[in-house]
């Protein structure tokens, strides 16, 4: 019988190791598959005592915080994937703490065969991964295309399985979304998207929220409904206690792309659901803001774009979405932008014809990503 571990840390890689999990059992029923992991792989019966939260943190100077734990945790991890024996091991995103599991596993037991999913953005920031990355795993299962040639040199084999965000969306209903947050066809509806991770919660939430009253006030009509991911919900719920005297927030059970569907204009976190909104045709900007030291050595030594949305990145390094990151990270201005775009159809009908184009330039309509993923741990047997 196969037997295949699956490690994930984070909710976007929680998320993917769910579809993989439901895309290996389809493929091999009687396949046997532990993991450590969060609310997505527990759903699928893949259950582990290791709790993996305290690591839904970004930035460099965050993560220093966690080191120590991250390390135990790994550690943690390593001694339960040597017990049960896999023939694999499918590291799920989260470049850090999956490295580290891996070099466990590479020093202990070198007869596991060993496949990272979702590679470090090498394309973007420290190509000098690549090489580490080779050097350490079997397999390496990837998103874009054009990572492939970063790890030519060192002879890893890779797989392109596209943005899962692409594969998994679908198209949500305006009509049926409007009915869910109770927004009538006539009013405007500006959505937040406030982040998945406490950090952001933490950090980011509060000037979106900000910039949102803003909104609320300089256009009464318009209305504001809130989507907090689901495994931020409860921080976000008691965080902003007062948000339900001047805006919405959309149900636990609500579809999310209904909801995303059915808006006219979204701010949005940075991440996953930046592509999940052009997937709905809704035209929206990015906030973001990280610790200022991780910013610097960012922006001076390691990040190559000048942009950090995929779309825009996709677009040739263009501003199709407006970003307003870190030290344009404001309240007033996200408020002016969102305000000017409501303010204009035209506007909004331009914003979404590029992103359209940018979504085609990400493989908008391809194989699902999670089905190509699992092919290729299983292939690893």
């Amino acid at each position: 019988m196969t037997k295949v571990f699956i490690v994930a840390a984070e909710a976007s890689g929680d998320l993917l190791a769910g579809e993989i999990i439901d895309a290996v059992r389809s493929a091999e029923p009687n396949c046997e598959i532990a993991g450590v992991g969060k609310e997505e792989m527990a759903a699928r019966g893949v259950r582990s005592d290791i709790d993996v939260s305290e690591l839904s943190v970004i930035g460099l100077i965050e993560g220093l915080k966690v080191y120590k734990r991250v390390v135990e945790i790994a550690d943690a991890a390593a001694d339960e994937i040597i017990a049960f024996a896999p023939d694999v091991v499918a590291l799920v995103d989260s470049w850090g703490f999956t490295l580290r599991v891996a070099q466990r596993i590479r020093e202990r037991a070198p007869q596991i065969r060993l496949v990272k999913v979702v590679g470090p953005q090498v394309w973007a920031t420290r190509p000098g991964r690549a090489k580490t990355l080779a050097t350490t795993v079997d397999h390496l299962v990837c998103i874009h295309a054009m990572e492939v040639p970063f790890y030519e040199p060192f002879g890893l084999p890779v797989t392109v399985m596209g943005n899962p965000a692409l594969s998994r969306g679908y198209k949500g209903s305006r009509e049926r979304g409007r009915a869910q947050v109770g927004v009538s066809e006539q009013s405007d509806m500006l959505l937040v998207l406030p982040g998945s991770r406490p950090s952001e919660i933490r950090n980011v939430a509060p000037v979106l929220v900000e910039a949102a009253y803003r909104v609320k006030t300089a256009r009464p009509e318009t209305q504001i409904v809130f989507q907090p991911a689901a495994s931020v919900r409860a921080n976000f719920v008691d965080a902003f206690r007062s948000l339900s005297d001047w805006a919405t927030l959309t149900r636990p059970d609500a579809d999310r792309f209904d909801v995303m569907a059915s808006a006219d204009y979204a701010l949005a976190c940075s991440g996953t659901v930046t592509s999940e909104l052009a997937m709905q045709s809704v035209p929206f900007l990015v906030g973001y803001k990280t610790g200022w030291i991780t910013w610097g050595l960012a922006r001076g030594f390691l990040f190559k774009p000048q942009h950090i949305t995929l779309l825009n990145v996709a677009a040739d390094d263009t501003e199709v979405v407006p970003e307003f990151v870190q030290t344009k990270f404001s309240a007033q201005r996200m408020a002016l932008k969102a305000i000017e775009m409501l303010d204009s159809p035209a506007a909004r009908s331009e914003q979404v014809s590029a992103q359209n184009k940018a979504l085609s330039r990400m493989g908008e309509g391809q194989e699902n990503s999670a089905e190509i993923a699992a092919a290729a741990i299983l292939s690893m047997v």
